[in-house]
């Protein structure tokens, strides 16, 4: 008979934060069986709904100042699932499937690589600037996938006519999610600090356009974040290319 550690089975863990992940991990879980029965649009927003919970988890635990190392592990098998394996079977289910084999391998190097990213992402806790990811986060990287579902579903377009587009997608966003390319996390915004009022009103605006036209909107959000890091790497290397020209000097 295996012995218990008294200390360890006395500590418990965080309910509230935990149950965010939780339900992220259920919203994931979800997305997968909805596309198994064709559900596209019902399997986006619950891609959308376990980004939301997943926003959510960690914010509680450091506002509850109950982050664990239980909370971070937990968090990282859910973002795999919800972000990896949701996202990944859903674009095979609505698109890739009609490629045959390079269909089903293009969803696996998305799964795989959003393994890479959050083993990365583990590892670096506490070590960068929590200000940036290194690299394109996995839940936005699922939020692009479910919003670009969505849109086409909602504009009666077929998965399998744009498959290679599709899959074209789905490579560039495996990749940046490996990159080193920087993008901010916004993770060093006060919320519990005072805010300008004009704050508000722009919260306010973006909500009526949301609500204008959700899939279109959040698409192009998106896009605008997913093209952000490797807009501003360029900027740079050009910067950089003017200061150290001749002409310069």
């Amino acid at each position: 008979m295996i012995k218990k550690d008294p200390k360890v089975s006395s500590k418990g863990i965080y309910l509230l934060p935990n149950l965010f992940t939780l339900m992220a991990l259920f919203s994931g879980f979800y997305a997968i069986v909805a596309a198994m029965k064709g559900l596209y649009t019902s399997a986006s927003m619950a891609i959308f709904m376990a980004v939301i919970f997943d926003g959510l988890d960690g914010r509680v635990a450091r506002l509850l100042n109950a982050s664990t190392a239980f909370g971070a592990e937990f968090d990282s098998l859910s973002d795999m699932v919800s972000f990896g394996v949701a996202p990944a079977l859903v674009m095979y289910s609505w698109s890739l499937h009609i490629l045959g084999k390079p269909g089903w391998l293009v969803a696996f190097l998305y799964a795989a690589c959003t393994g890479l990213r959050v083993a990365r992402f583990t590892i670096q806790i506490g070590k960068v600037d929590k200000r940036y990811f290194q690299g394109l986060a996995t839940p936005n990287a699922a939020a692009f996938v479910a919003a670009l579902i969505w849109t086409c579903h909602k504009y009666d377009i077929m998965g399998p006519d744009i498959a290679f587009w599709v899959s074209i997608l789905a490579i560039l966003l495996s990749l940046l999610k490996v990159s080193t390319i920087r993008y901010r996390s916004f993770k060093d915004i006060n919320l519990k600090g005072r805010v300008p009022f004009l704050a508000i009103i722009l919260i306010a605006v973006l909500l009526v356009l949301i609500s204008i036209n959700p899939p279109v909107v959040l698409l192009l959000g998106f896009t605008a974040y997913i093209l952000s890091g490797p807009l501003v790497v360029l900027l740079g290397l050009r910067n950089l290319d003017i200061t150290s020209s001749p002409d310069s000097l």
